[in-house]
């Protein structure tokens, strides 16, 4: 009988734990959320009430409600789906069938692999469905059919395949082949791919989902040429992307990198906003290439990364990470049967329910960005025209004006409405910010 201060059983404790208390911690701040925008949701903010329609603020509260609520359904579900997988043996017996079916080696892994997220993906699907075609739906904000849904996923299937299982072989083999310090190179190989990514997907894998149209308005052109000329900012072409076949939810954003960058307006945006309130949007969005938000995220990214797999290094040769997690380890270690799949599996399971405790901090860094980026557009566009586009972002979009303070802390990515527009010339807020409650 193992002890119960063995390796083993105290990582089943501590993913146990981590998994119950971020469940309790995100339900908790959902229902937080669910309270406040209920409560406010009878009467406009007095800061908004010029300019947003109280019909426009419930449809807003109705639609977070509606998310909030759902939301809740899919936590549980998730780390049902979560538990199921791990502690309740569910990756060791599809693992164990393949080894059955297909002996060990490379296929075995690579089936592993696909076979994982083929079921994860089906386990998924009703949720998105009803996202997609109910909740969307039911707010006017999807455009999508059943037939370009259809389209989507099998080209976002077959896209997956073709890039997912080679790049998933090559770091297998990395894993088997060069020896202890395997993770440096898996991880300079997943370093390699995502810089190429950006390279790669405006130029050949978005055009497959969307379709991408030079911005044929010669005034914007020109502002938005004068703009980013301003700014010491260069991209390969502007573009109009047609988002409004799949959605009524309207963006910006820049993409690509090296020669490959673009801009890309959804068309939605340009049928919403004003050439002047473009053009501020626009600067927003330039503020994070002046700070270099973006460069600076990477190389978290790829510090965090590296961590990662020097992580996994260590753990991957560990028997009680595998038996911890509800899988026993592949027996014959001979190189017949490696655990290199088991290994990349289980720590994709367990990693966020670890770092789910750092949701905050990411996101207090995100909405300092943001802030940056809107005092930048504030110089190089007009403040009042940024803070009219916003207030025309949140009403089109639905996005509530009354967010729980303490969730947006929690979660938010961008500073919510009155915070934000309170920093912009003109706009029509105070400079107050809600207290926490």
């Amino acid at each position: 009988m193992p002890s119960l201060l063995s390796p083993s059983l105290l990582l089943t404790y501590a993913f146990a734990a981590a998994l119950v208390l971020g469940l309790v911690l995100k339900m908790w701040l959902a229902s937080r959320q669910i309270r406040h925008v209920a409560r406010h949701r009878g009467a406009v903010p007095p800061a908004f009430a010029a300019r947003i329609p109280l019909a426009a603020h419930q449809k807003a509260a109705d639609y977070t409600l509606a998310r909030a609520r759902f939301g809740l359904l899919q936590l549980a579900f998730a780390s049902a789906v979560l538990l199921g997988w791990t502690l309740l043996g569910g990756l060791d017996a599809l693992n164990q069938a393949l080894l059955a079916w297909l002996g060990g080696g490379m296929w075995q892994q690579l089936a592993l692999l696909a076979a994982f997220a083929l079921f994860n993906g089906l386990l998924e699907l009703p949720a998105q469905l009803y996202q997609t075609f109910v909740l969307e739906q039911r707010f006017g904000f999807n455009q999508m059919t059943w037939r370009l849904w259809l389209a989507d996923l099998g080209r976002s299937t077959l896209v997956g395949a073709l890039i997912g299982l080679p790049l998933a072989a090559l770091v297998l083999w990395l894993m088997h082949a060069t020896g202890p310090l395997w993770w440096l190179w898996a991880w300079g190989t997943w370093t390699t791919f995502n810089l190429l990514l950006m390279v790669v997907y405006p130029l050949w894998i978005a055009p497959l989902f969307n379709r991408f149209q030079p911005l044929q308005d010669e005034a914007l052109r020109a502002r938005v040429a004068a703009l980013m000329q301003r700014c010491g900012f260069t991209a390969r072409g502007l573009y109009v992307m047609d988002g409004s076949r799949r959605s009524a939810h309207a963006n910006a954003y820049f993409t690509g990198f090296g020669a490959a960058k673009r801009v890309v307006f959804y068309d939605t945006l340009l049928k919403q906003l004003t050439g002047d309130e473009v053009e501020a949007v626009l600067a927003h969005e330039l503020g994070h290439f002046h700070h270099r938000h973006i460069t600076r995220r990477m190389a978290g990214l790829f510090a965090l990364s590296l961590a990662g797999f020097a992580l996994l290094g260590w753990l991957s040769t560990r028997g009680w990470f595998y038996t911890g997690l509800g899988v026993v380890p592949n027996l014959n270690l001979d190189g017949s049967a490696p655990n290199d799949a088991l290994a990349l599996l289980l720590f994709l399971l367990a990693a966020p329910v670890f770092s789910v405790f750092v949701t905050p901090l990411m996101a207090r860094l995100s909405r300092r960005h943001e802030f940056q980026a809107d005092a930048y557009a504030c110089t190089q566009a007009d403040g009042g025209q940024l803070a009219s586009a916003l207030l025309k972002l949140y009403e089109d979009n639905a996005s509530t004006l009354t967010p729980d303070p303490v969730y947006a802390r929690f979660y938010y990515s961008h500073p919510p409405a009155t915070e934000r527009l309170a920093r912009l010339p003109a706009a029509p807020v105070p400079i107050a910010t809600p207290a926490l409650s």
